[in-house]
């Protein structure tokens, strides 16, 4: 496998388009936006509460995603679960914060469990949000009851086996890459990516372009050199709660990814998360990077099985 979808996004790459353009309308996303009980700020990052339920989910978007990624799984979970769905500094529209973006979301994250008092939150997050989560369950190892990553990994797929000089430098020009991208230029990256890596249907990659170029690119490009300078398997045997992993395949995608197969996806996946003890990895099939997206029902019942197991 030459390169994997889950962090595409990251390099702003030129890749194929698979599909024509769609016609104008009003962005579902935001048409369907599930209306919140509650809305309020933890060190810069959004949190809006859903539901009701003795088991509370934590859901963290990904690179450049708000709160909107998760709406399906809001409908899908508000009468069963009580949801905190955040949307990170930076992102969104909303403005960024100092500091390392990376320990700050942690950070804000570890805090909505102590100041909301959790018990054993599941935490489930999508790409970035996933590596967040798993920092999380190493730093916190006993107040969390889960974590489920869609897409997500504690290292940048293809750097495994950089030396730290060579994973500081790309992290830095992936930085500079990314937060020099501004107005018509960003917004022009976020279609391409969506429409070509993020997801399978064209008229859910537009809207959700339109809605991730509100994100401030700098955060973006602060973000990314976070992830990509960071590599969080040699904490990962200090996870002990339950992992599932969620990775999306697409066939079609296959040709221009070395002709990687959905096992060796599923492989490669499980051969990052390092010394994870307790771990299952599951495929997501004809889905993109946002299989909560692409297929919601798939996505949703695997969180549900999960769940019962805990």
């Amino acid at each position: 496998m030459k390169a994997s979808l889950m962090f595409a996004a990251l390099f702003a790459i030129a890749a194929p388009s698979f599909a024509q353009d769609a016609p104008a309308q009003p962005n579902r996303f935001l048409t369907a936006l599930p209306t919140a009980t509650e809305r309020f700020e933890i060190k810069g990052m959004l949190v809006e509460r859903h539901g009701s339920g003795p088991r509370a989910l934590i859901l963290v978007p990904g690179l450049s995603s708000g709160g909107w990624v998760w709406q399906q799984t809001v409908r899908d979970f508000a009468a069963t679960n009580t949801l905190y769905v955040v949307t990170l500094p930076g992102f969104d529209g909303r403005p960024a914060v100092a500091g390392d973006p990376f320990d700050n979301a942690r950070d804000a994250l570890a805090e909505l469990i102590v100041s909301r008092k959790l018990v054993k939150p599941v935490i489930v997050g999508h790409s970035i949000g996933a590596t967040l989560s798993y920092a999380l369950a190493q730093e916190h190892p006993d107040r969390l009851g889960g974590v489920i990553g869609i897409d997500g990994l504690p290292v940048f797929p293809r750097t495994e086996d950089l030396a730290p000089e060579q994973r500081a430098a790309m992290a830095d020009g992936m930085r500079k890459q990314m937060g020099s991208l501004n107005g018509p230029a960003f917004a022009a990256s976020q279609q391409q990516y969506m429409r070509s890596i993020g997801m399978v249907d064209i008229g859910k990659a537009d809207d959700a372009a339109r809605l991730s170029a509100r994100s401030d690119p700098q955060a973006v490009g602060a973000y990314a050199g976070a992830i990509m300078g960071r590599d969080l398997r040699p904490g990962m045997s200090k996870v002990k709660v339950p992992v599932l992993l969620l990775a999306p395949y697409y066939a079609p995608d296959a040709p221009f990814i070395g002709n990687i197969t959905k096992d060796d996806k599923v492989a490669y996946y499980r051969a990052l998360m390092g010394e994870t003890p307790n771990l299952e990895v599951e495929a997501i099939d004809k889905a993109r990077h946002f299989p909560m997206i692409d297929q919601p029902e798939a996505t949703s019942d695997a969180i549900r099985r999960f769940l019962k197991r805990l």
